[in-house]
């Protein structure tokens, strides 16, 4: 740029006059000093500066001259001295080509943090500035640009034209083929096009010919026959049913005239499904190995060989005005308690179908359950948020008083403890009645079952969102303890293992078997159902019985699988409750279609050999009431009887 600058004073100048001689001499000192004394940069060039890393110089100036490198004999320490004292170090860098530091001023300290955050240098510049559109769709008068055009625009470009060429030649030698044209038109294929007999198919043995589709009968008609034409009662019972079961897939209607009939709804649908049954239809036999269908159904022995088991309803016990939820028996198999929505309790004779005693208590009753041992008297009864221990008063008399000193001689402790149940003794007319022990619970409590020992009573009481919903009381010491800190579902109902220290428990869809000593989770079984509604373990301990409101009873082998061994249907509703006889090998199901099932369960001592399963018995008798049956079955401690308690008020007695 100065060589054309010197160049063109040089012509102005080059008069030959003395004088423009003069001025162009004095014009190139000044510009050359005034470029000495201020452009003292490196002037090497483009060069690596890793060429001048063993000299002590580091470039020229524009005399000649060396540039020495400055004196840079820091180590660690004085670059950290430096970092710790200098202000100015985080803006400092140093010159590649002349190996000073410079200090960075606050535009150039700006400029960078704009190119960091990816913004453009000019501070000024608006890159969302709106665009003027010059050239539009609209033919302008004048042109926006007058620039004529390039001369290449007229010449052919020469490897364009090679490019064609060649392409030309592949095309004429058939190396390259031009694409078809697609064709716009639908093509449709005719499965069934070679039906005449002398096709290939046609003469096959095994030909399957296309399925013909039913001719339309009276029912069709637009003016059909009257006997054709539903009732009300039988549209209803038309709409109830699922489609699959319905004998006609419309309904038969009459009009005056053709021109009165509407557009078939269906139309599309069932034209749909004749293309399916055209599409999925075989199109040749296959020949299927002959097997009898009796041989695949396992051998299961018949009835009369599983006896002994109840066959008929001997005994119906009537007295409540309500539906009676749970029903207990003693352990010698002389009583029978029963727990009711009219908020009484009854005790019974199980020879004689007679109500000894009825106790009153301040709510509907929701559980009832009789203590399996011997040796003590009591009875849980759990209405509202209470469970009552009862006294009956029935029986051997050594027994109840026995019982009733039991409870009295409870000392209480020096130090009380606080518990989440109110522990209460009985007084006054309610002593009378039977009334041993109150128990005051935090909620409702829907379920009462006791240990095989008789000291433990476990209550259920289920909320989704608190950990306080099974409870385990200790009677001989009065004391209440929470099993879990945290309850994994909502708690159906809870049992406790027949020998074992096991506890079972059963969620919606769960049952977590917990060991009692370890205080840990032994099993998880998963029922493969919606929800569980009742459970019940075998007095041997190894197999475990669940029901469910989805009509299935699902049979656990512990020593087996967490999943079900069997799965039975038998029931048509909800199943209620379920039951284990404790010495003969039978288990019975309660359900809301009023039945209970009665079947035979063999558990062998081999364990190579499964349960044996075989439904022997559907007993009937009692009245659906607002949709409820039967609501607990329980079995008979030493006889093969089973009794049912109903939503219809009664309790009855198979045998």
């Amino acid at each position: 740029m100065i060589c054309s600058m010197f160049s063109t004073m040089f012509l102005w100048f080059s008069g030959n006059t003395h004088t423009g001689k003069k001025m162009y001499i004095s014009l190139l000192v000044f510009i050359t000093f005034s470029v000495r004394s201020q452009d003292i940069r490196n002037t090497v060039g483009n060069i690596p500066m890793e060429w001048y890393k063993d000299y002590p110089h580091i470039g020229y100036d524009l005399e000649g001259k060396k540039i020495f490198k400055p004196i840079r004999n820091k180590d660690e320490l004085d670059e950290f001295l430096d970092k710790m004292e200098n202000p100015d170090y985080w803006r400092t860098v140093q010159d590649k080509m002349t190996g000073a530091d410079i200090r960075l001023s606050d535009e150039q300290v700006d400029l960078v943090h704009r190119l960091q955050q990816g913004k453009f240098g000019d501070v000024n510049f608006n890159e969302y500035e709106p665009a003027i559109d010059f050239f539009s769709n609209e033919v302008m008068i004048h042109p926006v640009t007058n620039r004529p055009q390039d001369k290449r625009s007229f010449i052919p470009s020469l490897i364009e034209k090679e490019k064609v060429g060649k392409l030309v030649h592949a095309i004429k030698m058939g190396w390259i083929k031009p694409r078809r044209p697609k064709e716009t038109t639908p093509q449709y294929y005719d499965l069934w096009a070679k039906e005449d007999p002398n096709s290939i198919l046609g003469r096959h043995k095994m030909h399957v010919p296309a399925p013909k589709m039913k001719l339309p009968g009276h029912e069709e008609s637009y003016n059909p026959p009257p006997e054709y034409l539903l009732s009300e009662e039988e549209r209803l019972a038309w709409e109830q049913q699922d489609p699959e079961y319905r004998k006609l897939s419309f309904l038969p209607q009459k009009f005056a005239c053709l021109r009165a009939v509407p557009a078939y709804s269906r139309f599309i649908h069932e034209q749909f499904e004749r293309c399916l049954d055209l599409y999925l239809c075989p199109r040749q036999r296959k020949m299927r190995v002959n097997v009898n269908p009796e041989d695949l159904i396992p051998k299961l022995p018949k009835p009369k060989d599983l006896q002994p088991f109840p066959t008929t309803q001997s005994l119906v016990y009537r007295g409540h005005s309500s539906l009676v939820r749970s029903i207990s028996i003693s352990p010698s198999g002389q009583w029978l308690v029963s727990g009711s929505d009219d908020c009484t309790v009854r005790f019974w004779e199980v020879s004689t179908a007679r109500c000894l005693k009825t106790v009153e208590v301040g709510g509907a009753v929701k559980g009832v359950a009789w203590n399996p041992n011997p040796s003590i008297c009591l009875v849980a009864v759990s209405y509202d948020d209470t469970v009552v221990l009862l006294n009956p008063g029935l029986g051997d008399r050594l027994v109840c008083t026995a019982t009733d000193q039991l409870i009295s001689s409870y000392e209480e402790p020096e130090e009380v403890m606080d518990q989440s149940v109110q522990w209460a003794v009985a007084e006054g007319e309610g002593h009378e009645q039977g009334h041993r022990l109150i128990l005051k619970h935090p909620k409702a409590v829907r379920q009462v079952t006791w240990h095989g020992k008789g000291d433990y009573l476990a209550c259920v009481m289920p909320d989704n969102g608190s950990s306080l919903q099974v409870v385990i009381h200790q009677v001989s010491k009065r004391r209440t303890q929470n099993p879990f800190r945290k309850n994994k579902g909502l708690v159906q109902c809870v049992s406790f293992h027949p020998i074992r220290p096991y506890f079972f428990v059963a969620t919606q869809r769960y049952v977590r078997v917990y060991n009692l000593i370890k205080q840990e989770l032994t099993k998880k079984l998963m029922a493969n159902c919606k929800w569980i509604s009742s459970m019940a373990i075998h007095p041997g301990g190894d197999n475990v019985i669940c029901g469910s409101y989805d009509c299935r009873l699902a049979w656990f082998d512990l020593d087996l699988s967490t999943k079900p061994y069997k799965v039975l249907r038998h029931h048509k509703k909800a199943l209620r409750s379920v039951a284990y006889h404790r010495h003969y090998p039978l288990f019975a199901s309660g359900s809301d279609d009023g039945s209970v099932i009665v079947c035979h369960g063999m558990v062998y001592n081999d364990l190579l050999q499964n349960p044996l399963i075989v439904p022997v018995k559907v007993l009937k008798g009692h009245t659906i009431t607002h949709d409820l049956g039967v609501l607990d079955v329980t079995f008979h401690p030493t006889q093969p009887w089973v009794f049912s308690s109903g939503a219809d008020g009664t309790v009855r007695l198979f045998t």
